[in-house]
């Protein structure tokens, strides 16, 4: 299941070269990862809370999750330094392209109420995040054995120098952007 990838070197390539200038295919952007991550505040009542996500994630990723501790304490939060806080898993190569072309043309029609990405998820360097409330959105997960809803951050890392040529990158991939 090559799609997005294919169509990454066939389209979207030749017009961004077009678009920008560029002469150097390797000039031209590409995506370089994708970060899922999921903060687990209510894990620090529930230990069993932890466990449910850390297996949400292992099945949308297709890899085993690590966990992330607290780097500072924190005594409003009842954090202590060294506390798992969350949990992330880092996808690159085939299964970015495969987490990217479902998330696109599965994950995001599902989303209630959805209108479009908002153009304000990008960080000025090209790299784009977006939040997903509740992780049922995505087939992999069945509703039915779902305690506790949690939501999902995902981070779209590009090669890309400024957000113009990122919206650009997205763009073409196939991202349903909001228009203004």
């Amino acid at each position: 299941m090559e799609r997005l990838k294919e169509k990454y070197k066939k389209k979207v390539v030749p017009k961004l070269e077009k678009d920008f200038g560029w002469q150097n295919p390797m000039a031209v952007p590409k995506l370089a990862k994708v970060v899922l991550n999921s903060g687990t505040g209510q894990a620090l009542q529930d230990a069993k809370m932890l466990d449910t996500v850390i297996a949400n994630l292992r099945q949308l990723s297709g890899q085993q999750p690590v966990k992330t501790r607290a780097k500072k304490s924190i005594s409003n939060f009842k954090i202590r330094e060294g506390m798992v806080v969350g949990v992330k898993a880092t996808l690159r190569g085939q299964k970015m392209y495969d987490f990217v072309d479902r998330l696109i043309n599965v994950v995001l029609p599902r989303v209630r109420d959805f209108r479009g990405l908002p153009l304000s998820g990008f960080d000025g360097r090209g790299n784009y995040t977006l939040g997903i409330k509740e992780q049922t959105v995505f087939p992999e997960i069945n509703p039915n054995d779902v305690e506790k809803n949690h939501g999902l951050d995902i981070t779209i890392v590009t090669t890309a120098q400024d957000d113009k040529t990122g919206t650009a990158l997205l763009k073409y991939l196939g991202f349903p952007f909001r228009e203004k």
